[in-house]
């Protein structure tokens, strides 16, 4: 969602024509709609005031992001003793190179 669109869908939810916010803001109806048509983008401190003037907050949230990671097959691996890893490695390896699209190479099984 663009900024304009955030502004224009909170001033409608209020009830507050673009003229009405742009005189409590003390800007002109023509910057609002600049805004809300995103011909004009506005600061986040800009954007943060005028939903404030509507009675609403505007958070910026940072998330952790999901990296697609299992970290539980991370932490079964953890608990696998050394030999066990290194035969899970090598295990890994041969299945890589048997899906490999290159020619089998001599001397490469575990």
């Amino acid at each position: 969602m663009t900024p304009g669109q955030l502004l224009r869908e909170a001033r409608h939810r209020h009830g507050v024509s673009q003229q009405d916010l742009a005189i409590r803001a003390g800007t002109t109806q023509s910057a609002i709609s600049r805004i809300e048509s995103d011909r004009l983008s506005p600061t986040f401190q800009t954007l943060q005031e005028l939903l404030y003037l509507l009675g609403e907050d505007l958070r910026l949230v940072a998330e952790k992001r999901d990296a697609g990671i299992d970290q539980t097959l991370i932490d079964e691996r953890l608990q696998m003793n050394e030999s066990e890893r290194l035969d899970y490695g090598m295990a890994f390896a041969n299945q890589v190179i048997e899906m490999s699209p290159l020619p089998k190479r001599e001397g490469w099984e575990a």
